[in-house]
């Protein structure tokens, strides 16, 4: 099993496929528009600009589950990143990553892929939700997943890691 066997849907209400990113790079992110990591967005279109051409995606999921940072509609989400960041990367329907309800993609990303090393948001995690988060626990928004041409897990990145430290990783895949 890899990335390819899911669809999601997109911010539209749209199944998609991730068949159609076959063949790509792709970056996953949770996202939120009301977190002190939101300016991430500005990093990560800058990426997406420089390698989209070479056939990087980023794939923006965003996820209300940390303190409700992601508040409103997907509209409203899709209208503030783009209004504030100038964001062009896909988007998709807001989901849940952690607990029952967690999007299948993201249930494989966490049983399947690394965990994110060292990650700073555990504290943070520990005191909003007053338990220790799981092994595979999403620790917080802008938890990152790069993905590689055959679709297979090749990084998992903590939240706090800022987009610009993965380019290198995203070219010698590219």
């Amino acid at each position: 099993m890899n990335v390819y066997d899911f669809k999601v849907m997109d911010n539209k209400g749209n199944e998609v496929s991730l068949d159609t990113y076959k063949g790509k790079t792709l970056l996953i992110v949770n996202t939120a528009t009301k977190c002190g990591l939101t300016p991430q967005y500005e990093a990560l279109e800058a990426l997406y600009e420089k390698y989209k051409e070479q056939g990087f995606v980023i794939l923006d999921f965003p996820s209300n589950q940390f303190l409700e940072q992601a508040p409103g509609t997907d509209e409203e989400i899709d209208s503030f990143c783009t209004l504030t960041y100038n964001t062009t990367f896909p988007r998709f329907k807001k989901i849940d990553v952690n607990g029952e309800h967690a999007d299948p993609l993201y249930k494989w990303l966490k049983e399947t892929g690394p965990k994110a090393e060292g990650s700073s948001m555990v504290d943070v995690f520990t005191k909003v939700f007053k338990r220790q988060p799981n092994k595979d626990d999403i620790t917080w928004n802008f938890e990152k997943f790069l993905i590689d041409k055959q679709g297979n897990i090749v990084q998992r990145y903590t939240p706090g890691t800022k987009p610009e430290k993965l380019e290198n990783e995203i070219v010698s895949i590219l």
